[in-house]
């Protein structure tokens, strides 16, 4: 009988060979003596103990660890500085059953995404967190770190960290295992074997805590950085013990394993009433019948609404947008505006399509709506040639510069303030422009208006402002 001799070899986890990074495919691209080698091994070789490889994405940002998809068998994304926490919660909460890793440095973590990491811990998402604490900038030059110790000098500390002009290095463990949702907080260190191996330990854990749906885990690492300290591989490791062991200590903060229930959140499934009680929708009425001829023929509507905070742009937008949704048109309204709550600009972006809609900012309009001469002079030129633009001419007394639109130069506010309705010409506007494209009737527009309105008294006046709109340009449009 022969028995197989024990063979060292590469966790399954990991790629054989990394060739996504060029060069030596038998190497990895972090510095001699950098900690990063060693905590990539212990997750990669328990992710395959654990058996959760093929389910595991893998979030790095930015910073040393950003080139982890060069190494790792998993999902990979990437994730802007910072933000890993926020992807890896939008992956959590849509694939529940996946195993979710933020990859992090002490400049990503505790300094750009600080609140990141705090609400995602505070939520108790179901995830687990490698915090690599090497108290410095390690990628990007060797600046000083939210963790950089009092007296350690950087390429911007160069006299040293001081209490005075920088503040303490932040203890992220001390802080996260103050919240209630964390399941499990624990530092580690790297420096020497007992160390590794204690790390070994608490990344299992942590992997297998997430596993059995038990909530957030966060493991912070004390690592060595060689190159951005300075130092040689030995000094670091010694320097670690030193200074960073004492300010940062190596304990359990906080473990709930053994008495936490595990739950796997599920998405819930809204039904289309549910979604509608929910998001407001659905309060229209009943759509109009599908048109499938209007559908084809229909080309997309770009539209941009301009004027003063008060002038109702965005009331208008929204209630355009509204109609066109009862027509059966994928539609999206988006507002922009000051602080200020009347008197400051105010735009919106509308968009009518038969299509799915991509984005609902709308940069160059095919239809432009300007009720004041600040929004001319900033949009005009913005429109596409062959455009519609409608200008309030109560207001805007100069013409267009362009010569490649068609402009309708209609008196907004003064076909508002004859009805006694100053506040309507939003709806004069509406009523104008529906006569003039024959976009779709102006009795179904109608009525939309008493839905859209939140004081429901004005309903009546603003249909007969829609209708002054239309009625004017009736009788002053002829084409």
């Amino acid at each position: 009988m022969t028995t197989k001799a024990n063979v060292l070899e590469k966790a399954t986890a990991f790629y054989d060979h990394f060739e996504r990074k060029g060069g030596q495919d038998q190497t990895t691209h972090y510095c001699p003596g950098c900690g990063h080698g060693n905590v990539h091994k212990l997750i990669a070789e328990a992710l395959d103990d654990l058996g959760l490889a093929e389910r595991t994405v893998f979030v790095s940002p930015v910073g040393c660890s950003v080139f982890a998809y060069y190494y790792f068998d998993t999902g990979n994304i990437q994730a802007a500085h910072g933000r890993a926490p926020a992807v890896g919660t939008g992956v959590k909460r849509t694939r529940p059953h996946s195993i979710v890793i933020s990859y992090q440095g002490d400049g990503d973590l505790a300094s750009i995404g600080g609140l990141e990491i705090i609400h995602a811990a505070n939520r108790g998402e179901n995830m687990t967190v490698f915090f690599i604490n090497n108290a410095i900038y390690g990628m990007t030059g060797g600046q000083m770190a939210p963790t950089s110790l009092i007296g350690q000098k950087t390429s911007t500390s160069p006299y040293g960290r001081t209490v005075e002009n920088e503040g303490y290095p932040i203890r992220m463990c001390e802080l996260i295992s103050t919240l209630e949702s964390p399941v499990y907080v624990e530092r580690c260190q790297l420096a020497d074997v007992k160390g590794i191996m204690a790390a070994r330990k608490a990344v299992r854990k942590a992997l297998q805590n997430q596993a059995d749906g038990k909530g957030f885990s966060f493991v912070e690492l004390l690592s060595p950085c060689p190159t951005g300290w300075k130092m040689t591989t030995h000094d670091s490791l010694q320097w670690i013990k030193d200074f960073m062991i004492p300010y940062f200590p190596v304990k359990v903060f906080k473990d709930e394993s053994a008495t936490r229930n595990g739950r796997i959140r599920e998405p819930k499934e809204y039904t289309d009433e549910e979604l509608f009680k929910a998001l407001n929708l659905g309060l229209l009425g009943e759509s109009q019948p599908r048109d499938a001829e209007f559908l084809k023929n229909f080309k997309t509507v770009e539209m941009k609404i301009a004027g003063f905070g008060g002038q109702g742009v965005l009331t208008a937008g929204a209630i355009l947008a509204a109609a066109a949704m009862q027509e059966n048109l994928e539609v999206s309204w988006i507002p922009s505006y000051g602080p200020e709550k009347r008197g400051g600009t105010a735009n919106c972006s509308v968009i009518l399509s038969k299509d799915s809609i991509g984005s609902p900012m709308v940069v160059s309009p095919n239809v432009l709506v300007v009720m004041n001469d600040p929004s001319l002079d900033t949009f005009e030129d913005a429109v596409v040639s062959g455009g519609l633009v409608i200008v309030n001419s109560s207001i805007i007394t100069r013409k267009l510069k362009r010569t490649d639109v068609d402009v309708l130069y209609i008196p907004l506010s003064d076909i508002a303030a004859d009805l006694g309705l100053n506040a309507a010409a939003n709806m004069v506007l509406l009523g104008a422009y529906l006569e003039y494209t024959k976009l779709f009737p102006l009795d179904h527009l109608k009525k939309i208006i008493p839905y859209t309105l939140k004081r429901k008294t004005l309903a009546e006046a603003n249909v007969k402002a829609a209708e002054a709109g239309a009625q004017w340009m009736r009788d002053n449009n002829k084409r």
